[in-house]
């Protein structure tokens, strides 16, 4: 599998801001991706919250 290069994890970024997640969030996830530390893995949002 090759690794993502700048333009495509910028348009993860732009696109995870525009469906609305925190920069925390983002960070998180994207140091799940990297590490796989479940910690940082995403959680499910309630709905209506």
């Amino acid at each position: 599998m090759d690794a993502m290069n700048m333009q495509e994890t910028s348009r993860m970024i732009l696109g995870l801001r525009a469906a609305g997640w925190s920069e925390k969030e983002i960070n998180d996830f994207l140091l799940y991706i990297e590490s796989g530390e479940e910690q940082y893995k995403p959680k499910v949002k309630e709905q209506g919250k």
